[in-house]
């Protein structure tokens, strides 16, 4: 996989908006003649004729999946003749694919996203319903890991999860610069006040470090209802406005937090399994930079899924689950510890490490942290937030906590 695809995903979700618009333009139309094929009914074992599918990544997932998406269209060429990729903001997702499919054009055949860009679809009936109806046809969905198979039923029918992770929140930090890191949010809160600006955590809307911090603040504060932001988190709420005080602004993306921990602008910032391991094997991030959870943390579960924008054809539907099905097999699910970005990686069950590329088994080796296994297996997992839930949370945040302090990139 060419160097600049293992740096773009994390700049997918900065992107400024022109730049959406040019990359949705980009993928256009089908650049085939196959025929555009029928958009309701049953949707065939296999496409009439090899299709073009046009996948668009909001969520930096080409970096655990592209090698799986060509080594398919490499084995077959009668189902997919060509793959296009394009990388947006997942903020902007919902109103480009709703856009699409008010003027009947919808050129996007497969996207990649996370629990933001799925909820925000599903909150608007963006996504083709391809569950339980054609389960059968991806029989990975029968080994799912068990934090996955809840990631799974947390997109309800709409979406297939391809790659799992148990995600944060954690807290990353310099030992030089914090040698005595928090142990609780009290610490964390004590630490702000004493060290303003130094305390940063990216836009939750548009950041899986922010918004597992978010999500992950009610299981350590002991709030009513961690699954209820709007009725249940008066602990977490109140804690964000105080640490908010301290806050000199947010930035809209979580790679701009991880470049001012790397030149000192932020002494902590929040952080993920993933966003741990991958900057400090690409250089961005210093190799001793170290992570805390917080005592009494909960593990808030992330996942990477596959949906379908209503309006795609059939044929392409048929080829978009004969992809599924190849890319949770074993050895394609293997690729997903990639260089750590998604740490592990992979959502079904048997794929340890040994059966991973080389370069990634080289790359966790150096750089993963043997403390992980102890601390996946002493904590619980949760869910993260259902769709409407979270929509609800990034709403209140963005007007109650931090929108107005959001710099844009």
């Amino acid at each position: 996989m060419p160097i600049q695809w293992r740096i773009g995903p994390r700049r997918n979700r900065i992107v400024a908006a022109a730049g959406l618009v040019a990359v949705l333009a980009a993928c256009g139309a089908p650049t085939t003649n196959q025929p555009a094929g029928e958009n309701t009914g049953d949707v065939p074992e296999k496409p009439s004729k090899a299709v073009t599918l046009n996948i668009l990544d909001v969520a930096g997932n080409l970096q655990l999946t592209q090698g799986m998406i060509d080594e398919f269209v490499e084995q077959h060429p009668d189902v997919v003749s060509k793959v296009t990729y394009s990388k947006a903001p997942a903020p902007e997702l919902a109103g480009k694919i709703k856009a699409q499919q008010n003027a009947n054009r919808v050129d996007i055949d497969l996207v990649l996203t996370g629990v933001d860009g799925l909820a925000a679809g599903r909150d608007q009936g963006l996504w083709t319903d391809l569950l339980p109806r054609y389960a059968d046809r991806v029989a990975g969905m029968k080994d799912y890991l068990p934090p996955a198979q809840k990631m799974q039923e947390l997109a309800g029918n709409s979406g297939v999860t391809i790659t799992y992770y148990p995600s944060g929140p954690l807290l990353e930090y310099l030992p030089a610069k914090v040698p005595s890191p928090p142990r609780t949010a009290e610490d964390l809160l004590a630490y702000a006040q004493a060290n303003k600006g130094k305390v940063m955590y990216a836009r939750p809307s548009n950041s899986g470090p922010g918004r597992t911090f978010l999500m992950g603040l009610p299981y350590i504060l002991g709030d009513k209802d961690p699954k209820d932001p709007v009725n249940g988190w008066d602990k977490t709420w109140a804690y964000l406005k105080e640490l908010n005080q301290y806050v000199d602004f947010y930035p809209s993306g979580t790679a701009d937090t991880m470049k001012a921990l790397a030149n000192g602008s932020a002494n902590i910032i929040a952080t993920t399994t993933g966003w741990d391991i991958n900057p400090r094997v690409l250089g961005t991030v210093p190799k001793e930079a170290a992570i805390t959870p917080l005592e009494g943390f909960h593990w808030v579960t992330d996942a990477h899924y596959a949906v379908v924008p209503k309006g795609v054809p059939t044929d392409k539907q048929a080829a978009v689950l004969q992809l599924l099905n190849f890319m949770l097999t074993p050895e394609q699910q293997a690729k997903a510890y990639d260089k750590g970005y998604f740490y592990p990686g992979p959502a079904i069950k048997g794929v340890d490490l040994a059966k991973a590329p080389q370069e990634s088994q080289d790359a966790i080796s150096e750089f993963g942290r043997p403390e992980y296994d102890k601390l996946i297996a002493d904590n619980p997992t949760e869910v993260p937030l259902d769709a409407k839930s979270l929509v609800a949370a990034f709403d209140k945040w963005d007007r109650e906590v931090g929108g107005s302090k959001v710099k844009k990139s």
